[in-house]
């Protein structure tokens, strides 16, 4: 899979120390030899060996290799995907495309990864290929449905580069190098590190030369909010996907002996267990941190056995392992109950015992209710999948936030998407008692949510095979919705109107993103004044460009042609961008703007006359401060064009300085 040309192997074996010159020797210290992605290799030296390296002609840079680690039934429906008509049929359910997916692997005997029904790879094809299929499906008798991928139709080609939880740069790079060296057309990755400098980011550079070949690059957000600056994969020619709930909810609920009750979630909802109600504790009554966490042996000389248990989530601890140590203490059941950091963001685990896992206000008020009495109860109900929350999608309390540091005048994520709660192939039963080969769980994570926006992009590749990933990337995002199914602004963990840092430009919405009307393009040498204009020296553009660079011209971030404006406001500014017309020949759009709060925006022109499809119009945008006197430093807002048909929509960050 990996098979590169002698010519080039040499000529990067040609670097290691001559006195490893034993080929057999500098088998085992070259790891890999690059061709596609990187110009370069992973190899195992010393730091004066690499001294030594630098030394000679044709040297650019090294590092230390860095570890990065790993960030449906109900979906499809979700997002407006359906069988019959609309947008799967329009664009042959993704027929013909190759979605190359970076993560942990896959077990390629699962029924997921079935040929049955699947067309034949395309011609272009050079590797082998787990397929897809469509089955009936569930979780402990929960989320039954038809497990179905975003393009069923399309092909999956699986690179495993994580081992654990470990996913070694030289082999992500590699299955970078495999992926494009195979013809794939879409990249999922889930896979994050902290934020750097995108010239030291090899994911970066790597996704530069996979958009540099047209294929489209989508990458997980990160898993570390609900703070800010907390991104992923913040490169502009990369679609930064951060993750958000859907309708559904798998209902356990806890039941206290005042009458009151309080929604929570569970997979695991056994049927014998009884609906009475029993002894209620919290563990961290007793003022220890470990007790409150249900840390592993935290339980001892409590007396928890016959009990539901209060256990209180984080402290570095796994949900589902929490649940263990009070089943192994002899509790009857738990109740999980979130920080404030994770306020109203719950997830359906399938835990070990009987369980709810509740909100932040929730588990505050069956602590006041436990020290309100001498012998306070609860029981556990199990209501089984509940379709139809009205604050669907709300964006989830892990799901990373911006501004992006790498680069604050782009801003990240650029949409959110299904990534709680989703219904996905597991390597083995859950159920110990299940004679069944249709194995699956539920997880949440953007690792979720990234996945559902590439199989999104290849029904768009499927449909528009002449939009480049950036045009793909700017229907997704100004088609995409900013308000949930309730008609009112999308909700973050604690309730309130998410903001953009969260949200991006909104939650995708397929159906909408296949007719944009406008894109705004970005050809892949549009990206060099703008890593110029970072700061970057010619030889680190250099490294992400894939070849010799000289910075000569040089432009602000935010003067990107980008779908969505990021910008530091100081007096005023303005930018320019080009759109270009995808829908009727004879249109035309005029803007509305709403302006952040404490800023003026003039548009001009403030209409778009198209004559063609294809043609491109320029605007500029001019942001100033308004007189009005603001106490935040942050503001946000959006500009649309509208036309008869169309509603193409730039959301604004704006930050005071």
């Amino acid at each position: 899979m990996f098979a590169l040309s002698d010519e080039m192997k040499n000529y990067h074996k040609s670097f290691l120390p001559s006195t490893f010159a034993d080929s057999d020797h500098d088998q085992e210290r070259l790891l890999y030899s690059y061709q596609n992605v990187i110009s370069g290799f992973s190899a195992r030296l010393t730091e004066k060996e690499i001294e030594a390296m630098k030394q000679k002609d044709g040297f650019i840079s090294a590092h230390q290799e860095r570890v990065l680690h790993p960030l449906t039934t109900h979906t499809p429906s979700f997002l407006g995907l359906h069988q019959e008509t609309g947008f799967w049929k329009q664009s042959n359910f993704g027929k013909g495309v190759i979605i190359g997916v970076l993560d942990t692997g896959i077990f390629p005997s699962h029924p997921s990864f079935s040929s049955e029904g699947m067309p034949p790879p395309p011609a272009k094809w050079k590797g082998k290929l787990p397929l897809q299929v469509d089955l009936s499906v569930g979780v402990l008798g929960n989320a039954y449905g038809t497990a179905v991928g975003m393009a069923p139709q399309a092909h999956l080609a699986i690179y495993k580069v994580c081992f654990g939880p470990d996913c070694p740069e030289s082999d992500i790079l590699a299955g970078f190098d495999a992926a494009v060296e195979d013809g794939v057309d879409v990249l999922s990755i889930s896979i994050g590190q902290e934020s750097v400098p995108f010239f030291q980011d090899n994911a970066a550079v790597a996704s530069f030369a996979a958009i540099q070949k047209r294929i489209f690059v989508s990458c997980a957000a990160g898993n570390s909010g609900p703070f800010t600056e907390t991104m992923s994969n913040e490169a502009p020619w990369i679609l930064t996907v951060g993750a958000s709930n859907i309708d559904r909810s798998i209902r356990a609920t806890a039941k206290l002996g005042n009458g009151e009750t309080f929604d929570g979630e569970s997979v695991f909802q056994p049927k014998e267990f009884p609906s009475t109600l029993m002894p209620l504790v919290y563990t961290g009554s007793n003022g220890k941190q470990d007790s409150a966490f249900c840390a592993n042996g935290s339980l001892a000389g409590i007396d928890v056995k016959g009990k539901i248990v209060m256990c209180d989530r984080g402290g570095g601890i796994a949900r589902l392992d929490k649940g263990r140590v009070v089943k192994n203490a002899g509790g009857a059941g738990m109740i999980l109950a979130n920080l404030e950091s994770d306020g109203f963001s719950t997830s359906a685990d399938a835990h070990v015992l009987p369980a709810t896992h509740v909100s932040y206000a929730a588990g505050l008020k069956i602590k006041a209710y436990i020290n309100s009495t001498n012998s306070p109860m609860a029981g556990l109900l199990f209501k089984g999948t509940i379709i139809g929350d009205p604050l669907a999608p709300a964006v989830a309390s892990f799901s990373s936030r911006g501004p992006s540091l790498a680069s604050p005048g782009i801003l990240k994520p650029d949409i959110i998407g299904p990534g709680v709660n989703i219904l996905a192939a597991w390597p083995f039963a859950l159920d110990s008692n299940a004679n069944t080969k249709l194995t699956f769980n539920i997880e949440s994570g953007t690792s979720m949510s990234c996945p559902h926006l590439s199989g999104i992009a290849a029904l768009l590749k499927s449909s528009h095979p002449d939009w480049s990933p950036a045009a793909i990337k700017s229907a997704i995002m100004t088609s995409a919705d900013l308000m949930n199914l309730k008609g009112a602004a999308i909700v973050d963990e604690t309730l309130q109107p998410a903001d953009v840092l969260s949200t991006g430009a909104g939650h995708v919405n397929p159906s909408k993103a296949n007719y944009p009307g406008l894109i705004y393009d970005i050809e892949p040498d549009d990206y060099i004044p703008y890593l110029c204009g970072l700061g970057y020296t010619d030889e680190q553009v250099g490294i992400i460009a894939h070849r010799s660079v000289h910075c000569t011209a040089k432009i602000p971030e935010a003067q990107l042609n980008y779908p969505t404006f990021s910008v530091a406001l100081g007096p005023y500014q303005t930018f320019t961008r080009t759109v270009t017309n995808v829908g009727e020949p004879y249109s035309s759009y005029a803007v509305k703007v709403v302006a952040p709060q404490g800023v003026s925006i003039t548009v001009k022109p403030n209409q778009l006359y198209f004559t063609k499809v294809n043609q491109k119009l320029s605007y500029s945008v001019t942001f100033s401060s308004s007189n009005k006197k603001m106490n935040n430093t942050f503001a946000q807002g959006y500009l649309e064009w509208a036309s008869k048909k169309y509603n193409v929509r730039s959301v604004i960050s704006i930050k005071f300085v």
